[in-house]
């Protein structure tokens, strides 16, 4: 019985903290840029967004920046947004890869790496990790690819 009971309570502690699903409005983000300004995710509604976890340290996540600076480019004119989340510690070489990586979308930072409150939040595990947003702020994509990104956009143009 006692094991049932903190069994209970442990599911019960965990369903304010999970990754939004497919279907969901996802709550309000609001952290620092690299010039120390403050970008919220909610003044991007009306556009299609993808938020993306990153760090500047991860390899996969250097090669996907490849592939969304492309997408970036082609689709930011025709409603398309990137709200990048950088989990980097170290300031300097997250602000070393935003420039060296040819970013220009939103990119903002957590420190704390894998103990940031918002990688806790949201049951981050693996990065780069992504949520497509539509424009109204509810996820209808889960890591889609810079293929599937591609398709949904032209699809919704």
């Amino acid at each position: 019985m006692k094991s049932c009971i903190v069994a209970l309570l442990l599911v019960a502690s965990l369903n304010g903290y999970a990754q939004p699903k497919i279907g969901e409005q996802v709550q309000e983000i609001a952290l620092k840029n690299a010039k120390g300004e403050t970008e919220k995710l909610s003044d991007l509604r009306g556009k299609l967004v993808l938020i993306d976890f990153w760090a500047s340290w991860c390899g996969p996540c250097r090669h996907s920046n490849k592939d969304l600076v492309k997408l970036y480019s082609k689709y930011k004119a025709k409603g398309f947004e990137i709200y990048g989340i950088s989990i980097d510690d170290n300031a300097e070489a997250w602000k070393k890869a935003i420039a060296s990586d040819r970013i220009t979308w939103k990119q903002v930072n957590e420190q704390g790496g894998w103990e940031s409150s918002l990688v806790n939040a949201w049951r981050i595990e693996v990065i780069p990790s992504s949520f497509l947003l539509d424009k109204e702020g509810k996820v209808i994509a889960r890591d889609p690819t810079p293929g599937e990104i591609e398709r949904y956009l032209k699809k919704k143009q």
